[in-house]
């Protein structure tokens, strides 16, 4: 039977709808409000659901890292057993294809298990002990131990690209649940349905497995007035977001301007700038080329992974290349974007790019309709000191479309390359001998991008151990994190360490038994044998 969508606000074990305020969610591809309304949170909620969480924190805290694991696979198999409901109400609200959508649910439910299987194993927690050393000259050396420890309760917010893997249940919620902390999520204005049918799978997870009442919430929001009571909240203790540069950096200010900051994790706007060396241009440029517009329109250029910024030699194969990219777009079929904000958005930045002189376009010649949702496909082409001049290149065009740069020279790619701001990724196309040739790109590359690429493209992120999906600002509001992959879970835990404590006080974790058969480095050695 289906689940009725209520539209209130999910504060642990209750459902809330107080405020007077209500929006509805827009169907993008007939253009219609979809029923019911959803009541926007009050402060009281906000208050409501913190309150809730704070209480759950000492008790989450003294959860075996079993309780968590089960916790994490009963979210995984509630969502599951949502079945196509939530996949068609996830495309009702998105315009995503259901085939997306399905593979989007086994991502999210993959991520589900990962944590579950990494709290059960237990290393993550990073447990350093230096066992004292009495004797010692000048001093004696104390007894130190040391493991990360969960930071109190988490504000996430739902992204709009990513209805799933980024949303309610998505990474930034998976990994703060591993880590021991209640989790208050803000969903995403576009999709609340989907949101709502996956937090009343989450609210089941809680009931079913014994978790504490605050373990989760979920409130609703059109304004940013909400986003900002989250982040401003005194109980607030970290922020996992995914979204616009604006959005983040209102959510980063925030959180700096509070009496006790706090750490926000954005993820946020991002280039994947795109070089191709002479040779690799040569041998493979129509392939390049066409894999290139695969990833360009991969998902209608709506991944944070899009290559926007695309770098080549000015040479007759630079232009054999063009060649064969611009028709690629000139037969590509327009598309219904995720949220009209979003499709008003990209005609605006491909208005802005058209009109910088020495810019020339090639846009798909079936134009999208103004009065609909949907993005006109297109690539842009010009000279690099054409774009090093012009400041409107240098902004993200969310959405299917690219600008090719014409370097004159080496000096000239150097050049530009050194100009970037940061990204979540940067790719290199060459041969392996052009790559030997080219050492000072990479130099350069790896210091403005979290994920070198060889030969490939961006789009397509593996969730996994050795992921690294974030990069310097502004592409993150810290570089030193990923928000995809089992390293996820750090953002969310903080290092405490232990002096001299008696054993029978200290985390199972640290203790010289080492009952949890977790691996520890113990002066200095990886080990899992006990002290």
């Amino acid at each position: 039977m289906p689940i009725q969508i209520s539209g209130k606000n999910v504060l642990g074990s209750q459902s809330s709808a107080e405020g007077g305020k209500t929006f509805r969610a827009l169907n993008p591809q007939k253009n219609e409000q979809i029923e019911p309304a959803f009541h926007e949170a009050t402060e009281q909620e906000i208050d409501r659901a913190l309150e809730l969480a704070d209480r759950a924190v000492p008790l989450l805290w003294q959860m075996p890292a079993a309780k968590i694991s089960e916790f994490l696979m009963a979210v995984r198999e509630e969502i599951l057993g949502l079945g196509n409901e939530l996949l068609e109400k996830a495309s009702e609200e998105s315009a995503l294809p259901l085939n997306r959508l399905s593979g989007e649910r086994d991502r999210t439910t993959n991520q589900l298990k990962m944590f579950a299987d990494v709290v059960s194993e237990g290393s993550w927690v990073d447990a350093r002990i230096e066992t004292a050393l009495p004797e010692r000259k000048p001093t004696p050396r104390p007894d130190l131990r040391r493991m990360m420890q969960p930071l109190g309760p988490v504000a996430v917010f739902g992204a709009s690209n990513f209805p799933l893997a980024f949303s309610v249940a998505g990474g930034d919620t998976a990994s703060a649940f591993a880590a021991k902390n209640p989790v208050i999520v803000k969903a995403h204005p576009a999709h609340p349905g989907t949101s709502e049918l996956v937090a009343t799978a989450v609210r089941r997870a809680v009931t079913r497995t014994g978790m504490p009442e605050g373990t989760f919430s979920m409130v609703h929001g059109f304004s940013p007035d909400v986003s900002l009571a989250l982040v401003r909240h005194p109980k607030t203790q970290a922020v996992g977001f995914t979204g616009s540069l604006r959005a983040g950096r209102a959510l980063f200010d925030a959180a700096a301007r509070r009496p006790e900051p706090i750490p926000v994790y954005a993820e946020m706007g991002s280039l994947n700038p795109v070089f191709i060396l002479p040779e690799a241009m040569k041998t493979r440029g129509e392939a390049i080329a066409e894999g290139l517009f695969q990833s360009v329109t991969a998902g209608l250029g709506q991944f944070c992974t899009c290559p926007g910024l695309v770098f080549g030699l000015g040479n007759e194969a630079l232009e054999s290349f063009r060649e064969k990219l611009g028709p690629l777009f000139n037969d590509a079929n327009p598309g219904t974007m995720l949220n009209s904000n979003i499709a008003k958005g990209y005609r605006e930045r491909l208005e802005t790019v058209s009109k910088v002189s020495g810019v020339e376009s090639q846009l798909s010649a079936q134009q999208s309709s103004p009065d609909r949702t949907e993005a006109q496909p297109g690539a842009f082409f010009t000279d690099a000191q054409r774009y090093l001049a012009a400041h409107e290149l240098h902004d993200e065009i969310f959405g299917p479309a690219t600008i090719v740069i014409r370097c004159q020279n080496r000096e000239e790619m150097m050049e530009a390359a050194s100009k970037l701001e940061g990204s979540l990724t940067a790719t290199i196309h060459g041969t392996p001998e052009e790559l030997a040739k080219n050492s000072d790109l990479i130099d350069v590359l790896s210091r403005k991008a979290g994920r070198l690429i060889f030969n490939g493209f961006p789009t397509g992120v593996e969730v996994g151990n050795a992921m690294h999906h974030g990069g310097p600002w502004p592409a993150t509001t810290d570089s030193k994190f990923t928000s995809v992959g089992v390293t996820a879970i750090y953002r969310f835990a903080r290092p405490v360490c232990y002096q001299s404590f008696p054993e029978s006080l200290l985390p199972s974790e640290l203790q010289n038994a080492n009952p949890r058969n977790i691996w520890r480095a113990v002066n200095g050695q990886l080990t899992k044998d006990a002290i």
